[in-house]
């Protein structure tokens, strides 16, 4: 039986606590994260926003989208802002989901999701216990949202590729 010196342990143990404990990101692992939010953020606001939009996936249509945030609400014109709500869903989605614009896609989105709080569950709490949901999932959508906004979309994005095609042509040689 081959048994290892305690200091090499010791090490071991170190290094394993130190990548648990450490505030430093890696770049691919947080880049990894970035694609895992924007997939994420997309396909619930590409859901939302279509639904509202379109009526796709027993979503409500946009004329009842437009009574609901007259009424409910109390948005108005009430198409205007239906209209507005979904574009920035339907749209933020699919530019987050393509990382182009990704920045003010997520800021967007999060006014969006502060909008749906202030104008309808604000009042049913943070866990309704009513019918009417509570305003827990605008919160954790809106605070992704802004995870896009102060990182952007990371390397495996369109703004990425169009960053490095910027850079790439700031070093050509001027005639």
């Amino acid at each position: 039986m081959v048994t290892t010196p305690l200091p090499s342990r010791r090490r071991r143990a170190r290094r394993l606590l130190t990548g648990v404990l450490s505030t430093r990101v890696a770049a691919l692992p947080a880049d990894l994260a970035l694609v895992a939010v924007r997939t994420a953020l997309a396909w619930i606001f590409i859901w939302y926003g279509a639904g509202k939009l379109f009526g796709s996936f027993n979503g409500p249509g946009i004329h009842q989208t437009a009574l609901f945030f007259s009424n409910t609400a109390h948005l108005h014109p009430g198409g205007f802002f239906a209209v507005l709500g979904g574009v920035i869903e339907f749209g933020g989605g699919i530019s987050l989901i393509l990382g182009l614009g990704a920045r003010l896609a997520g800021l967007a989105l999060f006014g969006d999701m502060v909008m749906a709080m202030i104008t309808v569950t604000w009042v049913n709490g943070i866990n309704s216990e009513k019918l009417a949901p509570g305003y827990e999932l605008n919160m954790a959508l809106g605070v992704l949202a802004l995870v896009v906004v102060v990182f952007g979309a990371g390397r495996f994005s369109i703004d990425a590729l169009a960053e490095r095609r910027v850079a790439a042509v700031e070093k050509w040689p001027t005639i």
